[in-house]
């Protein structure tokens, strides 16, 4: 699930490019969670520089492959963490076609590749942790499993500190809204319960009420009590835009962040046991309509 955050990086101008890596992940051998025609979010936009393109589908393919192996059903958590370890050697050693394309997109951009390894540190999390006891606990699983992947954007646009934590919130907030959709997936097929288990306590629930097939009272307060909780995150990524040099990617992330406070909407209204909620084709097109414009406009006025 750590990839989650990931999806939102744009528009599917690159999703081919990143498809066509897809076979290098048959070198972990892992069962596919997913392709990129089902992720909550799209993969990446034309309003991401060109050049940059090829670089951005190379990071999502290095972390598809990576939430492949952490979630395939057929490893054990000590073959999963064995897998990701060598995932994380192969970005100095080059020894695996989906980190050595990445590593090498990254030397040439004079980028870490600390970026890629934060993530694994998540993804191996989710080999052996299934629970979350707090709100913090959750945060600090999303600072490795989403946090990267804006500074992934960050560094390679060479933007400053300034943006980080505006780009940390978006991230964050992204990964919890993807958390609460599918929270009913992941427990059935994963036995992997973001919610923190504190706040479902608190409402008088535990995780057995995602096996039901609805929402009962007590898990939809728990629902909307992290959503009180993600507003704020939402509330900052949405001055990401202004501190941002790059009228490209301020762009991007002012329509990320008016879908991730449109998901949130979706999200207080729906059920999502009973139903997906997902964001709609007008969704993204008011999102895009409204957002684009603004970031560009505001590129840079707070920096």
């Amino acid at each position: 699930m750590a990839i989650d955050a990931a999806h939102a990086v744009g528009e599917a101008k690159v999703e081919d490019e990143a498809d066509r890596v897809q076979p290098a992940r048959s070198v972990s051998a892992p069962q596919p969670s997913k392709g990129s025609s089902d992720e909550n979010f799209p993969v990446g936009s034309w309003l991401i520089a060109p050049a940059l393109r090829p670089v951005v589908a190379h990071y999502y393919a290095f972390a598809r492959a990576a939430d492949d192996i952490a979630d395939d059903p057929n490893l054990t958590p000590d073959d999963k963490i064995a897998r990701l370890d060598a995932m994380d050697r192969a970005l100095t050693d080059r020894s695996l076609p989906v980190a050595a394309q990445l590593a090498d997109d990254l030397a040439g951009l004079g980028v870490s590749t600390d970026c890629a390894s934060d993530l694994l540190i998540a993804f191996r999390q989710d080999a052996r942790v299934t629970r979350y006891e707090s709100w913090d606990a959750l945060l600090g699983y999303c600072r490795h499993s989403a946090d990267p992947v804006g500074r992934f954007l960050l560094s390679i646009h060479r933007e400053s500190d300034a943006a980080l934590s505006a780009s940390n919130a978006l991230c964050t907030a992204l990964q919890v809204l993807n958390h609460l959709q599918d929270c009913g997936d992941d427990r059935r097929a994963l036995d992997r319960v973001y919610l923190p288990l504190d706040i479902l306590a608190e409402e008088g629930v535990d995780v057995d009420a995602l096996d039901a097939a609805a929402a009962s009272p007590g898990l939809r307060r728990a629902l909307d009590r992290v959503l009180d909780l993600t507003e704020p995150l939402i509330d900052e990524a949405l001055t990401l835009p202004s501190r941002l040099r790059s009228r490209r990617l301020a762009a991007e992330s002012a329509v990320i962040a008016r879908l991730a406070r449109r998901l949130a909407e979706l999200l207080r209204r729906g059920d999502p046991l009973a139903k997906r909620v997902a964001l709609s084709k007008v969704d993204f097109a008011r999102a895009g309509a409204l957002g684009a414009p603004f970031g560009w406009w505001v590129a840079g006025s707070r920096i």
